[in-house]
């Protein structure tokens, strides 16, 4: 089992969540934009594996125990007569994975945008953690966005969100569309074996991952687009000791959008526009993986 970094402190580089054409894309998007970037208060760091341990109450209810499945998933395609070849172990599988990725993203968009190591595990933990409160930013599937978050300041004292701080996600939102939604789907069947193992190791034996995906594809998708900026504050940090990065201790002046799961809070981070885009592309691969 791979030790992802435990370093969980916001960092000047922002969010990560949501790269959604894929598992690997939902998934990419799931780490790129979920991440609470301007949270000063991480998750305490378990002394177990992170993703062996019983993640916290879902925002999401969850499937009951021992569920029927709601959304299965149909076979891979046949690739040949023999039929496709056998998947590597999950302990095993991050050069073969990784293989795949550059396939369907291009090698250069694999190393800009996403983490290797252990990436089936990172992919499945982040998605579950999407609808949660917290999405570690130690198990993400795909390396921080660069830059730092940026606020303005209104006549009326109040800081937002700077409108240009969405330029910072146009590359990942560029690449996602860019992604083929039919491609993406056929290399998550492919790999489903080894997201299923993987999900039921983090905790949930005999649920399907699947059905757990696409919940919080909806979950993400019915997040209402802001029509006006978004008021945030500074934390305040008590001590001796002067804060020299201010730009991570913001969170949202309104309770109820601070109270928000992991996942719907990034996508109001990102700005309206790459919002939609990525909800839009969103639906789309959950046409393709859900029952009607």
């Amino acid at each position: 089992m791979y030790e992802p970094n435990r370093h969980n402190r916001p960092t000047s580089r922002a969010p990560a969540l949501i790269t959604s054409a894929i598992v690997l894309a939902v998934v990419l998007v799931a780490g790129y934009f979920g991440w609470q970037h301007f949270n000063p208060r991480p998750a305490p760091v378990p002394a177990v594996e992170p993703l062996a341990q019983l993640p916290e109450a879902s925002a999401v209810p969850l499937t009951p125990v021992a569920p029927s499945i709601q959304h299965p998933l149909d076979p891979p395609a046949p690739e040949a007569a023999g039929g496709p070849a056998p998947l590597p172990a999950l302990a095993d599988a991050d050069q073969w994975v990784g293989e795949q990725l550059n396939d369907l993203l291009t090698r250069k968009n694999v190393l800009a945008f996403l983490q290797l190591d252990g990436f089936v595990r990172r992919a499945v933990a982040t998605v579950d953690n999407l609808a949660r409160q917290q999405a570690p930013a130690r198990v993400w599937p795909v390396q921080p966005t660069p830059k730092r978050f940026t606020v303005q300041r209104g006549s009326d004292g109040v800081d937002t969100i700077h409108p240009d701080n969405s330029q910072r996600y146009t590359p990942l939102v560029l690449m996602i569309e860019a992604v083929d939604t039919a491609r993406a789907v056929a290399l998550y069947r492919r790999l489903y074996p080894l997201f299923q193992q993987a999900y039921e190791e983090l905790g949930f034996p005999g649920r399907y991952f699947n059905d757990r995906l696409v919940e919080v594809l909806d979950h993400l998708i019915a997040t209402p687009v802001p029509t006006t900026p978004l008021a945030v504050k500074l934390v305040e940090v008590k001590g001796e000791v002067p804060s020299t990065r201010p730009w991570v201790r913001y969170e949202f002046a309104d309770p109820a959008l601070e109270s928000l799961s992991a996942g719907r809070k990034v996508l109001l981070r990102v700005g309206p526009e790459h919002q939609q885009r990525l909800q839009a592309k969103l639906r789309d691969f959950r046409q393709r993986i859900a029952k009607p």
